[in-house]
């Protein structure tokens, strides 16, 4: 069973181990998250002070699943945008512990996200992931549209290249 929850910026700070943690995971998976490898939990901290910084200042939701109290899972909304897109949002870093997988954590993640992100005023969300990862399915089986896929446009943490998927969705 998994609780998710929206974090502020005092508890992203407070939990930044169990965030970072997540992070280095999913990277020590492969997954092309913006990071080479090697990367432990210690390169992840910063990362993560920065997403609470920018929970803080309000250009970021962060959302945290839980399961028997740890964080397991996350992904981000950036809400803060250009003057002439306040009506869009950025889903980022959708991420899930190897140990967590399977178990609807990434749909409960990504529902929470799209919840909050209409009830803030936001009617398209965007996103992009690694073609042929695992991810491209959950997004579609989500009911997100395929925008296009960019070839050669970031490296997978062992350093070789990956193409990627950009999604959106309408929402209401």
């Amino acid at each position: 069973m998994h609780d998710i929850r929206l974090l502020d910026e005092t508890e992203t700070r407070a939990r930044l181990g169990e965030l970072a943690a997540v992070l280095a995971d999913c990277v020590a998976d492969g997954a092309s998250v913006g990071f080479l490898a090697p990367y432990g939990v210690e390169d992840a901290l910063p990362f993560f002070a920065d997403v609470a910084a920018a929970v803080g200042e309000g250009a970021t939701l962060l959302f945290a699943a839980e399961r028997d109290g740890r964080i397991v899972g996350t992904v981000q909304v950036g809400i803060r945008q250009m003057p002439n897109q306040p009506h869009r949002a950025d889903v980022k870093k959708l991420l899930v512990m190897r140990n967590a997988r399977g178990g609807g954590i990434a749909r409960a993640l990504m529902a929470a996200a799209e919840e909050e992100a209409a009830r803030r005023g936001k009617t398209v969300l965007v996103l992009d992931t690694a073609t042929g990862s695992p991810a491209e399915s959950v997004y579609e089986r989500l009911g997100w549209q395929r925008a296009g896929v960019i070839p050669d446009y970031a490296l997978y943490p062992d350093g070789h290249l990956c193409a990627t998927t950009f999604f959106y969705k309408k929402l209401g």
